[in-house]
Protein backbone atom coordinates (compact mmCIF):
# COMPACT_ATOMS: atom_id res chain seq x y z
CA UNK A 1 0.00 0.00 0.00
CA UNK A 2 1.39 3.36 -0.88
CA UNK A 3 2.38 5.84 1.74
CA UNK A 4 0.56 8.98 1.74
CA UNK A 5 -0.02 11.71 4.32
CA UNK A 6 -1.71 14.77 3.15
CA UNK A 7 -4.65 15.07 0.80
CA UNK A 8 -7.01 17.67 0.00
CA UNK A 9 -10.37 17.03 0.36
CA UNK A 10 -13.94 19.06 -0.73
CA UNK A 11 -16.63 18.54 1.47
CA UNK A 12 -20.08 19.56 1.31
CA UNK A 13 -23.64 19.46 3.96
CA UNK A 14 -26.85 18.80 2.56
CA UNK A 15 -28.98 21.54 2.27
CA UNK A 16 -32.81 21.23 4.11
CA UNK A 17 -35.64 20.64 1.95
CA UNK A 18 -38.30 22.81 1.34
CA UNK A 19 -41.11 23.38 2.84
CA UNK A 20 -44.45 23.06 1.41
CA UNK A 21 -47.66 24.92 1.25
CA UNK A 22 -50.70 22.59 0.66
CA UNK A 23 -54.42 22.59 2.47
CA UNK A 24 -56.53 19.91 3.70
CA UNK A 25 -59.13 19.35 1.02
CA UNK A 26 -61.59 16.43 1.91
CA UNK A 27 -64.96 16.04 1.46
CA UNK A 28 -67.60 17.22 3.98
CA UNK A 29 -64.71 19.26 5.72
CA UNK A 30 -65.57 22.33 4.64
CA UNK A 31 -62.42 24.92 6.46
CA UNK A 32 -59.63 22.48 6.38
CA UNK A 33 -56.63 24.93 6.93
CA UNK A 34 -53.39 24.43 6.22
CA UNK A 35 -51.35 21.44 6.76
CA UNK A 36 -48.13 21.46 4.55
CA UNK A 37 -44.80 19.92 6.02
CA UNK A 38 -41.35 21.05 7.06
CA UNK A 39 -38.64 20.12 4.92
CA UNK A 40 -36.37 17.53 6.06
CA UNK A 41 -32.89 18.54 7.51
CA UNK A 42 -29.74 18.24 5.03
CA UNK A 43 -27.03 15.88 6.14
CA UNK A 44 -24.05 16.75 8.19
CA UNK A 45 -20.63 15.69 7.16
CA UNK A 46 -18.14 14.11 9.88
CA UNK A 47 -14.58 13.12 10.34
CA UNK A 48 -13.70 10.34 12.62
CA UNK A 49 -10.32 8.64 13.36
CA UNK A 50 -10.47 4.81 13.60
CA UNK A 51 -7.76 2.15 13.97
CA UNK A 52 -6.27 -0.21 11.11
CA UNK A 53 -5.37 2.58 8.66
CA UNK A 54 -1.53 4.14 8.86
CA UNK A 55 -1.74 6.39 5.32
CA UNK A 56 -4.41 8.70 3.68
CA UNK A 57 -4.45 7.20 0.40
CA UNK A 58 -8.41 6.37 0.09
CA UNK A 59 -8.33 10.25 -0.49
CA UNK A 60 -5.92 9.79 -3.61
CA UNK A 61 -9.07 7.96 -5.31
CA UNK A 62 -11.75 10.16 -3.77
CA UNK A 63 -11.82 13.71 -3.06
CA UNK A 64 -15.06 14.71 -2.71
CA UNK A 65 -17.53 13.99 -0.48
CA UNK A 66 -21.69 15.46 -0.25
CA UNK A 67 -23.57 14.56 1.88
CA UNK A 68 -27.58 13.97 1.21
CA UNK A 69 -30.01 17.16 1.12
CA UNK A 70 -33.45 16.85 3.09
CA UNK A 71 -36.50 16.48 1.44
CA UNK A 72 -39.61 18.87 0.88
CA UNK A 73 -42.50 19.03 2.73
CA UNK A 74 -44.92 17.56 1.78
CA UNK A 75 -49.37 17.75 2.47
CA UNK A 76 -51.25 16.37 5.46
CA UNK A 77 -48.37 17.65 7.57
CA UNK A 78 -45.38 15.28 6.49
CA UNK A 79 -42.61 16.50 6.86
CA UNK A 80 -39.21 16.20 4.38
CA UNK A 81 -36.91 13.06 5.25
CA UNK A 82 -33.74 13.97 6.76
CA UNK A 83 -30.59 13.34 4.49
CA UNK A 84 -28.22 11.25 5.29
CA UNK A 85 -25.22 12.13 6.99
CA UNK A 86 -21.56 10.94 5.43
CA UNK A 87 -18.15 10.10 7.41
CA UNK A 88 -14.75 10.61 6.33
CA UNK A 89 -12.90 7.43 8.17
CA UNK A 90 -9.29 8.99 9.00
CA UNK A 91 -6.16 7.33 10.25
CA UNK A 92 -5.62 8.27 14.03
CA UNK A 93 -3.30 11.13 14.91
CA UNK A 94 -4.65 13.05 11.37
CA UNK A 95 -4.98 16.53 11.83
CA UNK A 96 -7.57 18.58 9.83
CA UNK A 97 -6.78 21.90 8.52
CA UNK A 98 -8.38 24.92 6.71
CA UNK A 99 -7.77 25.42 3.01
CA UNK A 100 -5.02 27.64 3.87
CA UNK A 101 -2.88 24.68 5.48
CA UNK A 102 -1.97 26.68 8.67
CA UNK A 103 -5.19 27.03 10.83
CA UNK A 104 -5.56 23.67 12.74
CA UNK A 105 -9.50 22.60 12.96
CA UNK A 106 -9.05 19.32 14.99
CA UNK A 107 -6.54 17.10 15.94
CA UNK A 108 -7.72 13.52 15.75
CA UNK A 109 -4.92 11.58 18.32
CA UNK A 110 -7.47 8.66 20.00
CA UNK A 111 -9.34 6.21 17.93
CA UNK A 112 -13.47 7.04 17.84
CA UNK A 113 -12.96 10.63 18.40
CA UNK A 114 -14.86 12.62 15.70
CA UNK A 115 -15.35 15.90 14.74
CA UNK A 116 -18.12 17.88 12.76
CA UNK A 117 -16.91 19.51 9.58
CA UNK A 118 -19.87 21.13 7.67
CA UNK A 119 -23.37 21.06 9.52
CA UNK A 120 -26.40 20.21 7.04
CA UNK A 121 -28.85 23.17 6.30
CA UNK A 122 -32.35 23.39 8.22
CA UNK A 123 -35.44 22.61 6.68
CA UNK A 124 -37.97 24.94 5.96
CA UNK A 125 -41.15 25.66 7.05
CA UNK A 126 -44.48 25.17 5.67
CA UNK A 127 -47.46 26.96 5.82
CA UNK A 128 -48.82 25.24 8.55
CA UNK A 129 -46.37 26.80 10.92
CA UNK A 130 -47.44 30.26 9.30
CA UNK A 131 -51.30 29.77 10.58
CA UNK A 132 -52.32 32.24 13.50
CA UNK A 133 -55.78 33.98 14.39
CA UNK A 134 -55.98 36.15 11.35
CA UNK A 135 -53.80 34.53 8.23
CA UNK A 136 -56.29 31.45 8.27
CA UNK A 137 -54.61 30.69 4.92
CA UNK A 138 -51.32 31.34 4.87
CA UNK A 139 -50.09 30.68 1.28
CA UNK A 140 -46.06 31.15 2.30
CA UNK A 141 -43.61 28.77 2.89
CA UNK A 142 -39.76 28.51 4.16
CA UNK A 143 -37.26 27.27 1.46
CA UNK A 144 -34.33 25.27 3.24
CA UNK A 145 -31.61 26.64 4.08
CA UNK A 146 -28.32 25.51 1.46
CA UNK A 147 -25.24 23.25 2.92
CA UNK A 148 -21.81 24.62 3.42
CA UNK A 149 -19.47 23.67 1.11
CA UNK A 150 -15.83 24.48 2.25
CA UNK A 151 -12.24 22.70 1.20
CA UNK A 152 -9.91 21.31 3.91
CA UNK A 153 -6.74 19.64 3.98
CA UNK A 154 -6.01 16.16 5.87
CA UNK A 155 -1.95 15.80 6.93
CA UNK A 156 -1.32 12.55 8.86
CA UNK A 157 1.27 13.07 11.50
CA UNK A 158 2.09 8.69 12.90
CA UNK A 159 1.78 8.47 16.55
CA UNK A 160 4.92 6.72 18.49
CA UNK A 161 6.55 7.19 21.59
CA UNK A 162 10.29 7.67 19.99
CA UNK A 163 11.14 8.91 16.44
CA UNK A 164 14.21 8.51 14.87
CA UNK A 165 16.17 11.22 12.74
CA UNK A 166 19.87 11.68 11.12
CA UNK A 167 21.36 12.53 7.93
CA UNK A 168 20.85 9.99 4.68
CA UNK A 169 22.67 6.57 4.80
CA UNK A 170 23.19 6.81 9.25
CA UNK A 171 21.73 3.78 9.46
CA UNK A 172 18.49 4.90 10.79
CA UNK A 173 16.80 1.80 8.86
CA UNK A 174 19.37 -0.50 9.74
CA UNK A 175 18.39 0.18 13.26
CA UNK A 176 14.93 -0.17 13.13
CA UNK A 177 15.17 -3.57 11.52
CA UNK A 178 17.27 -4.77 14.18
CA UNK A 179 15.37 -4.16 17.24
CA UNK A 180 11.80 -4.59 15.44
CA UNK A 181 9.85 -6.72 12.95
CA UNK A 182 9.61 -3.68 10.69
CA UNK A 183 11.18 -4.56 7.21
CA UNK A 184 11.91 -1.20 5.49
CA UNK A 185 14.40 -1.15 2.40
CA UNK A 186 17.85 -0.78 3.68
CA UNK A 187 20.45 -0.24 0.72
CA UNK A 188 24.13 1.32 0.32
CA UNK A 189 22.93 4.54 -1.71
CA UNK A 190 21.24 7.98 0.08
CA UNK A 191 17.54 8.37 0.51
CA UNK A 192 16.95 4.78 0.74
CA UNK A 193 13.92 5.33 2.98
CA UNK A 194 10.97 7.75 0.83
CA UNK A 195 8.33 7.66 3.17
CA UNK A 196 8.19 6.53 7.38
CA UNK A 197 8.22 3.58 8.52
CA UNK A 198 6.84 2.58 11.86
CA UNK A 199 8.32 -0.71 14.25
CA UNK A 200 7.08 -2.17 17.99
CA UNK A 201 10.22 -2.35 19.75
CA UNK A 202 10.47 -4.21 23.12
CA UNK A 203 13.30 -3.71 26.10
CA UNK A 204 13.04 -5.18 29.44
CA UNK A 205 9.71 -6.92 29.02
CA UNK A 206 7.71 -3.30 27.67
CA UNK A 207 7.19 -2.45 24.17
CA UNK A 208 7.04 0.87 22.50
CA UNK A 209 6.79 2.41 18.67
CA UNK A 210 9.24 3.92 16.91
CA UNK A 211 9.17 5.82 13.84
CA UNK A 212 11.69 6.16 11.21
CA UNK A 213 11.51 9.11 8.64
CA UNK A 214 13.46 9.74 5.47
CA UNK A 215 16.97 11.21 6.23
CA UNK A 216 17.60 14.96 6.41
CA UNK A 217 20.40 16.95 4.52
CA UNK A 218 21.57 20.55 4.60
CA UNK A 219 18.76 22.74 3.73
CA UNK A 220 15.93 20.26 3.97
CA UNK A 221 13.89 23.33 5.39
CA UNK A 222 14.49 25.21 1.93
CA UNK A 223 12.93 21.94 0.13
CA UNK A 224 16.39 20.50 -0.79
CA UNK A 225 16.31 16.52 -0.75
CA UNK A 226 13.13 15.32 0.28
CA UNK A 227 12.64 18.90 2.31
CA UNK A 228 11.23 18.44 5.94
CA UNK A 229 7.93 17.37 4.56
CA UNK A 230 8.20 14.18 6.95
CA UNK A 231 9.41 15.92 10.27
CA UNK A 232 5.82 15.73 11.17
CA UNK A 233 6.28 12.00 11.99
CA UNK A 234 8.10 12.34 14.80
CA UNK A 235 6.55 15.57 16.16
CA UNK A 236 4.09 13.45 18.43
CA UNK A 237 7.14 11.54 19.63
CA UNK A 238 7.93 11.50 23.28
CA UNK A 239 11.73 11.29 22.59
CA UNK A 240 14.23 11.85 19.46
CA UNK A 241 17.04 9.34 18.71
CA UNK A 242 19.59 11.20 16.79
CA UNK A 243 21.98 8.60 14.87
CA UNK A 244 25.15 9.79 13.59
CA UNK A 245 27.21 7.94 11.05
CA UNK A 246 30.55 7.15 13.02
CA UNK A 247 32.36 6.44 9.51
CA UNK A 248 32.04 9.73 8.91
CA UNK A 249 34.66 12.54 8.51
CA UNK A 250 33.19 15.36 10.09
CA UNK A 251 30.58 14.01 12.77
CA UNK A 252 30.42 17.28 14.82
CA UNK A 253 29.29 18.75 11.25
CA UNK A 254 26.68 16.39 10.82
CA UNK A 255 25.04 16.50 13.61
CA UNK A 256 25.17 20.31 14.32
CA UNK A 257 23.47 20.03 10.50
CA UNK A 258 20.48 17.70 11.72
CA UNK A 259 19.93 20.10 14.80
CA UNK A 260 19.88 23.20 12.61
CA UNK A 261 17.10 21.61 10.19
CA UNK A 262 15.26 21.06 13.31
CA UNK A 263 15.66 23.94 14.62
CA UNK A 264 14.35 25.14 11.39
CA UNK A 265 11.24 23.19 11.29
CA UNK A 266 9.76 23.42 14.84
CA UNK A 267 10.86 24.50 18.16
CA UNK A 268 9.10 21.97 19.54
CA UNK A 269 11.45 19.08 18.10
CA UNK A 270 14.39 21.15 19.78
CA UNK A 271 12.85 21.29 23.34
CA UNK A 272 12.04 17.30 22.85
CA UNK A 273 14.58 14.85 24.86
CA UNK A 274 17.16 13.36 22.54
CA UNK A 275 19.40 10.32 22.55
CA UNK A 276 22.36 10.57 20.68
CA UNK A 277 23.89 7.45 19.63
CA UNK A 278 26.87 7.20 17.29
CA UNK A 279 26.62 4.47 14.65
CA UNK A 280 28.50 1.68 12.42
CA UNK A 281 31.16 1.47 15.79
CA UNK A 282 32.05 -2.25 14.17
CA UNK A 283 33.73 -0.31 11.34
CA UNK A 284 36.12 2.08 13.15
CA UNK A 285 39.15 1.19 15.51
CA UNK A 286 39.22 1.77 19.35
CA UNK A 287 41.21 5.06 18.70
CA UNK A 288 39.34 6.71 16.18
CA UNK A 289 35.89 5.80 17.85
CA UNK A 290 37.20 7.73 21.22
CA UNK A 291 38.76 10.77 18.70
CA UNK A 292 34.95 11.11 17.28
CA UNK A 293 32.91 10.40 20.29
CA UNK A 294 34.53 13.20 22.56
CA UNK A 295 34.19 15.52 18.94
CA UNK A 296 30.55 14.64 18.91
CA UNK A 297 29.70 15.31 22.73
CA UNK A 298 31.60 18.70 22.46
CA UNK A 299 29.30 19.90 19.84
CA UNK A 300 26.01 18.39 21.21
CA UNK A 301 27.15 19.21 24.53
CA UNK A 302 25.96 15.79 25.95
CA UNK A 303 26.56 12.57 26.24
CA UNK A 304 26.93 10.02 23.16
CA UNK A 305 25.97 6.31 22.95
CA UNK A 306 28.03 3.92 20.96
CA UNK A 307 26.25 1.22 19.06
CA UNK A 308 26.00 -0.48 15.98
CA UNK A 309 22.82 -1.46 14.07
CA UNK A 310 24.31 -4.59 11.84
CA UNK A 311 26.15 -6.09 14.55
CA UNK A 312 24.14 -5.02 17.45
CA UNK A 313 26.60 -3.55 19.62
CA UNK A 314 25.36 -1.67 22.01
CA UNK A 315 21.07 -1.47 20.70
CA UNK A 316 19.86 -2.18 24.20
CA UNK A 317 21.85 0.44 25.48
CA UNK A 318 20.65 2.44 23.36
CA UNK A 319 16.91 1.32 24.16
CA UNK A 320 17.45 1.50 27.57
CA UNK A 321 17.85 5.41 27.15
CA UNK A 322 14.69 5.59 24.85
CA UNK A 323 12.82 4.25 27.34
CA UNK A 324 14.02 5.82 30.57
CA UNK A 325 12.32 9.02 28.92
CA UNK A 326 9.04 7.31 27.84
CA UNK A 327 8.29 5.10 30.80
CA UNK A 328 6.83 8.84 32.62
CA UNK A 329 4.90 10.00 30.04
CA UNK A 330 3.46 6.39 30.02
CA UNK A 331 3.02 5.83 33.75
CA UNK A 332 1.62 9.79 33.73
CA UNK A 333 -1.47 8.50 31.06
CA UNK A 334 -1.96 5.19 33.57
CA UNK A 335 -2.19 7.43 36.79
CA UNK A 336 -4.71 9.80 35.01
CA UNK A 337 -7.86 9.87 37.36
CA UNK A 338 -10.97 8.53 35.11
CA UNK A 339 -13.74 10.87 34.18
CA UNK A 340 -16.96 10.50 36.71
CA UNK A 341 -19.83 8.42 35.46
CA UNK A 342 -22.73 10.39 33.99
CA UNK A 343 -26.25 9.06 32.72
Amino acid sequence: MKFLDLAKVYIRSGGGGAGCVSFRREKFIEYGGPDGGDGGNGGDVWAEAVEGLNTLIDFRYQQHFFAKSGQHGMGSQMTGKSGEDITLRVPVGTEILEEDEETVIADLTEPGQRVLLARGGNGGWGNLHFKTSTNRSPRNANPGQPGIERTIWLRLKLIADAGLVGLPNAGKSTFLAAVSNARPKIADYPFTTLHPNLGVVGIDGYEFVMADIPGLIEGASEGRGLGDQFLGHVERSNVLLHLVDGTSDDVATDARTILTELEAYSPVLMDKPRVTALNKIDALDDDTIVERRAALEAEIGGPVLLMSGVAKLGVTEVLRALWTQIEPTRRAVKDEPEAPWQP
